[in-house]
């Protein structure tokens, strides 16, 4: 499976991305890193986005955690990664 990451560089020379392992952040600099969403579990094993600590929506349930993760990542990079810094 080939991984990507996007990054944006806010125009403060701040790079924004969804964290991801792909390459070593640190050598782009001091780190800040805080969660986007919680991907949590309902008691009938259905998977659910809680994309509030970047002000985003609840998305779901999904049947599967890794649907869920991936709607996470996709709405993070279209909503998120781009936005300005508030």
């Amino acid at each position: 499976m080939k991984s990507r990451i996007q990054m944006s560089v806010q125009s403060n020379g701040q790079i924004r991305c969804v964290y991801d392992e792909t390459i070593e952040l640190s050598t782009l600099g001091e780190l800040w890193i805080q969660r986007g969403s919680h991907v949590e579990p309902d008691a009938h094993g259905r998977w659910s986005v809680d994309l509030s600590p970047v002000k985003g929506p609840s998305l779901g349930p999904f049947r599967l955690r890794s649907q869920a993760l991936e709607e996470e990542h996709q709405w993070l990079e279209l909503h998120w990664l781009n936005a300005s810094k508030s």
